[in-house]
C-alpha cells in the first residue's frame, strides 16, 4: 500500500469517527442500536454483516469484563473468497475501548473462530478485498471497519505471518492439534498506539 493510500485510510477512520461523534455516537453505538442487553460471546449484530459484493463478514462480540482491560470487545473480520457458502478466512480482530477506539489488531488461532484455515501467504491476498458497502449496522460503522483493514494491512500482513511462526513454533503439552489447541488463544498482537 502506497503511502498516500494509507493517509487516505486514516483520514477515512477519522472522518467515520467525527460524523458518528456529531450525533453523539460512536462504532459501539450504532453496532449495538436496537440492542437492550449486551452478552459477552453474543454477536452483534445478530446473524453478522456480510457484503455480497465483496463476501466480506464481520461481528462483534465481547468477553466477559475483566479487571484493568481497557478494551470492550473486538470485530473479528472475514473473507469468503467463493461467497457465502464458500470457505471463510478470519483475516483480523479489531479491538476497541467503550468508547469504540481502537486500541489493537490481533490474530487468533483457528478453534477461536472455527475458520476454514488458510496460511498467511494464502490469507494476505484477501486483505485488500474486505470491503464493506452495506447499510446494516450502520454505513459509517461499515465505511470504518474497511479504512481500518486498509490502513493497517501491512502490519496485518505481518501479524498473520506472525500467527503462522507461532503455531509452527507451539508445542502442545497434551498433544492436542495446534490449531485445536485451547491454551493458545491469541497468536499476535499489534497495539494501535505505538503505530499512531
Amino acid at each position: 500500500m502506497s503511502d498516500d493510500a494509507r493517509e487516505r485510510a486514516l483520514a477515512e477512520i477519522a472522518f467515520c469517527e467525527a460524523v458518528l461523534a456529531k450525533g453523539g455516537q460512536t462504532v459501539l453505538t450504532e453496532t449495538f442500536a436496537g440492542v437492550s442487553s449486551i452478552d459477552a460471546w453474543e454477536h452483534y449484530p445478530p446473524g453478522d454483516v456480510f457484503d455480497p459484493a465483496s463476501n466480506s463478514q464481520w461481528f462483534y462480540h465481547c468477553h466477559p469484563a475483566s479487571e484493568g482491560s481497557a478494551e470492550h470487545g473486538h470485530f473479528h473480520c472475514f473473507l469468503r473468497p467463493e461467497g457465502p457458502q464458500g470457505p471463510i478466512h478470519h483475516l483480523v480482530a479489531v479491538g476497541v475501548d467503550a468508547n469504540g477506539k481502537l486500541l489493537r489488531l490481533f490474530t487468533v488461532n483457528q478453534w477461536v473462530v472455527g475458520d476454514d484455515w488458510a496460511d498467511a501467504e494464502a490469507t494476505i491476498p484477501l486483505l485488500s478485498r474486505f470491503d464493506m458497502q452495506m447499510p446494516r449496522p450502520s454505513y459509517l460503522v461499515n465505511r470504518w471497519l474497511t479504512a481500518v483493514l486498509a490502513a493497517y494491512e501491512a502490519e496485518i500482513a505481518d501479524l498473520l505471518r506472525q500467527r503462522d511462526r507461532v503455531l509452527a513454533g507451539h508445542r502442545s503439552a497434551d498433544g492436542v492439534p495446534v490449531r485445536e489447541d485451547r491454551s493458545l488463544e491469541v497468536t499476535s498482537e499489534l497495539l494501535i498506539s505505538a503505530v499512531r
